[in-house]
């Protein structure tokens, strides 16, 4: 017993003298944080990010399918897409630059450390998936199917 409490006891006064132990977690990225690939394409990777994004916050209406078909149909799978010729919607989903910092305000958490640029695919897709999740369904989230005009803000 006696042999115990020394042990702990100089456990105690080591920990006192040397500090904490460092933290093996001191940084906790956010959703969807990798990198391009070797030789993958930006469209490849667009993908890989909608995929990340409705697997960590789906699901959608639709699944992946829909998300990466929606996304091919807004931009072609590239996140510097800009509308022309006013470049009013942009990235990945085509966001409105109006409605985007409050976008991002909403569907991002500061933890994450996402960039608050709507061309960064990566808070594009994690902020479209979200916000689709968030209001149900694709189309009362601002894109409606293919052909019907746009009557809800993009």
């Amino acid at each position: 017993m006696r042999r115990i409490s020394r042990t702990l006891l100089g456990l105690v006064v080591t920990g006192a003298v040397l500090g904490p132990a460092p933290s093996l977690a001191h940084h906790l990225p956010g959703p969807c944080d990798f990198h391009r690939q070797d030789g993958e394409t930006v469209r490849a990777f667009s993908r890989r990010l909608i995929v990340c994004s409705v697997d960590r916050f789906g699901p959608v209406r639709g699944g992946v399918g829909r998300a990466v078909c929606i996304a091919k149909r807004e931009s072609g799978l590239d996140p510097s897409a800009t509308s022309e010729p006013t470049g009013q919607y942009r990235g990945l989903f085509q966001h409105d630059r109006d409605f985007w910092p409050s976008r991002y305000e909403t569907y991002t958490r500061p933890a994450w450390e996402l960039s608050p640029r709507v061309l960064n695919g990566r808070t594009n897709a994690v902020v479209t998936i979200r916000m689709v999740d968030d209001f149900g369904a694709w189309k009362a989230a601002g894109w409606p199917p293919k052909g019907l005009l746009r009557n809800a803000p993009h």
